[in-house]
């Protein structure tokens, strides 16, 4: 930069700098428009060439951004994951709490059951049948004996998903079902209620919902697998309902547990000859089964252990017991007790299995890249669920790379933009393959299943890409670029053994085919354009630098033998349609050949030869036509460089390109053959 852009930069950049008081003295030191142009001028130069630095700076330190973006994602994920374990955590810690306090009530509350339980269950009953007289449809609810009344009060039912209010309703929680009522509008006597549905204890699951204001004081039900919200009028009231909740279901299953063990029939022994072969068998099966151990502390609290692994989101913990369980059950013979036992852990492995899906699915953040999936799909696997493991982490992935493709901001440019786009897509995609083959790295089977999902991806990046390329009506040459772009990103992907050109190239043949076709009729029309204006003169380039420049061109283009064609001074011994056709023509197979696709080969050819064919069909013409013999001899010389210069050249090149010879081209140049002629003879091709 000069010396005085040096003082204008530093002048701007002072921290005084008041631009008012610079442009009026700017105003007054100017003796005309011409010194405000130029100053204008030195300060719009300054600003390009500001914004160029800026450009170079972002893109140097382009990578370092998106690095750090992803290590600020990862750590975001991190403390979230800790945030909601310290909140379950605390929730464990008040709920111990709270039932160490209410130990003493609790064993009062007992000791007067005991001591008064039919007059206590008369009453229950009786205010349980004088409430539902206030539910419609609720008069058989009774019919069950020993049914009464635990808990009730009004709640306001939410929608699951949009977190939008549905009514208002009444819950009634007796001791072997939960009754949802709705609130009536018009009220006939004493009905308050209209029946909604009846929950037997054993049919749901009670899950504590987080407060996120201004949505508190929620819990939900779960009957898979369909699901409730509710919501209580305070916290206080809210904690009532999980706390009878969970305790009514647990006194059910106690009183459901003695009940099986007092109906097992116990007939008198009698001494009696067995006709039976297989009476032997089972005896010693029950007597082996009888030395199955199932006393130990660890198993006893193995179902406790899970509950409390699942909601503190221990995993690992969780599937470790479920190991350690298979591992001591795998040679005991399968008894009574096992079998208990064995549906009291499938009912905790569902629970779980349950929210490592919820873990995968694509509702949940994406952020952290697919390393995030890692610890639910290990689980899934651990747990025999390769197969859904393998297709909610292909699900997750998918909708990653299309949440990231639409954030993607559009440029001006297209090359940039397809540069950025490929960098997105491509990375997305090379991380997934290799976090997938490490997580199922022992299951062969689920390869398969990638390979689909990698050509959906590439479907969906191929959408995006000729949106932006092809649908914007981009130039032949900008659209080569592109597409070369894309290719060598897809190259990337053979480092881990995964080879997407064929499915890319397939996928943009249709588009790949409508860009050629539609330069082809544009050179077409362009070069009849000037076919029309046609003098047949001698180009003259005026200057000797214009000249160096066209030379130069030419022979970058393999036009070895054009230093033949140039005259004295600035001229050219060619005409100027002549030889912007070569230069459109030359171009247009150049950039056809990075476009090349072996399905395009004869699109690419002919299309071609067709605009070979408007030259020579002129130039044909213009012999036919022309008496002057000056001129003749001028139109031979150009005829003569198009057939002994271009053509074959056109042939090289696409023979080089291609890997194959191009007959057509050779046929169509041997047919267009140029004669020496006498200048009174009007026939120019064989």
């Amino acid at each position: 930069m000069s010396e005085t852009g040096n003082r204008l930069r530093r002048l701007l950049e002072s921290p005084n700098f008041e631009p008012q008081n610079y442009v009026k003295q700017l105003s007054q030191q100017s003796d005309g428009d011409r010194d405000l142009q130029e100053h204008r001028q030195k300060i719009q130069n300054l600003a390009d060439e500001t914004a160029q630095n800026l450009k170079k700076n972002v893109y140097k330190n382009y990578r370092q951004f998106i690095e750090t973006a992803k290590e600020i994602s990862y750590l975001e994920s991190e403390m979230y994951q800790l945030s909601h374990i310290l909140t379950e955590q605390k929730s464990i810690m008040e709920s111990i709490t709270q039932s160490l306090l209410s130990t003493d009530k609790d064993q009062t509350s007992k000791e007067m059951q005991a001591a008064f339980p039919k007059e206590t269950e008369e009453l229950k009953q009786r205010t349980l049948t004088s409430l539902l007289e206030k539910v419609e449809g609720g008069k058989n609810i009774m019919d069950t004996p020993g049914r009464h009344l635990v808990y009730n009060g009004d709640l306001l039912e939410y929608d699951v998903d949009n977190m939008a209010p549905i009514q208002k309703v009444h819950a009634f929680l007796m001791n072997d079902c939960l009754l949802i009522a709705t609130w009536l509008p018009n009220r006939r006597g004493t009905v308050k209620y209209k029946y909604n549905a009846l929950y037997d204890l054993e049919s749901f699951a009670v899950v504590n919902v987080k407060d996120n204001p201004p949505m508190k004081d929620m819990f939900k039900i779960l009957m898979f697998p369909d699901s409730r919200i509710f919501q209580a009028e305070n916290s206080k009231i809210k904690k009532e309902w999980l706390e009878i909740l969970d305790e009514t279901k647990k006194n059910k299953a106690n009183k459901d547990g003695r009940k099986k063990e007092e109906e097992v029939p116990t007939s008198p022994v009698r001494a009696e000859v067995s006709t039976n072969p297989f009476d032997e068998d089972e005896d010693e099966q029950a007597d082996a089964g009888e030395s199955v151990n199932l006393s130990l502390e660890w198993i006893q609290e193995l179902p406790e252990d899970l509950d409390v692994c699942i909601a503190q989101r221990d995993f690992e913990g969780a599937v470790d017991l479920l190991d350690k369980l298979n591992e001591y059950l795998k040679d005991q013979p399968v008894t009574q007790k096992v079998k208990e036992l064995r549906n009291k852990v499938d009912e905790r492995v569902r629970q779980l299995t349950e929210v490592l899906v919820f873990e995968l699915s694509p509702d949940r953040s994406l952020r952290g890249g697919p390393k995030a999936t890692r610890r639910a799909v290990s689980q899934l696997i651990r747990l025999g669920q390769s197969t859904k493991a393998c297709e909610l982490f292909l699900k997750n992935r998918a909708v990653a790379v299309q949440t990231a493709i639409r954030q993607l901001r559009i440029e001006g440019a297209t090359l940039l933009y397809i540069h950025k786009l490929c960098n997105i897509f491509f990375t997305s995609l090379l991380e997934t393959a290799k976090e997938f083959e490490m997580d199922f790295a022992g299951n062969t089977g689920c390869y398969s299943a990638f390979v689909v999902w990698s050509r959906s991806a590439m479907r969906m990046f191929v959408d995006a890409f000729s949106k932006q390329v092809f649908d914007s009506k981009e130039s032949l040459s900008t659209a080569a670029e592109c597409v070369n772009v894309a290719k060598e990103h897809c190259q990337q992907l053979t480092e881990i053994g995964l080879d997407l050109t064929f499915t890319l190239q397939s996928l943009l043949v249709k588009d790949v085919k409508a860009a050629l076709l539609s330069y082809k009729d544009i050179i077409m029309e362009a070069t009849k354009h000037r076919n029309s204006e046609e003098m047949w003169r001698r180009m003259n380039l005026m200057t000797p630098e214009a000249l160096t420049k066209l030379k130069d061109e030419m022979q970058s283009s393999g036009m070895s033998t054009f230093d033949t064609y140039v005259g004295d001074d600035c001229w050219v011994n060619l005409s100027y349609t002549v030889v912007a056709f070569t230069k459109q023509m030359l171009s247009f197979l150049e950039e056809g050949l990075k476009l090349y696709i072996p399905e395009l080969h004869m699109v690419l050819l002919e299309s071609l030869r067709e605009i070979i064919l408007v030259a020579v069909q002129h130039v044909d013409y213009s012999l036919r036509c022309e008496q002057d013999p000056e001129k003749k001899a001028f139109i031979m010389l150009n005829a003569g460089f198009l057939h002994d210069t271009v053509l074959p050249e056109v042939e090289r090149r696409f023979e080089e390109g291609v890997g194959k010879p191009a007959k057509q081209l050779q046929d169509l140049r041997k047919s267009t053959r140029p004669v020496r002629i006498n200048p009174e003879s009007t026939t120019s091709l064989v």
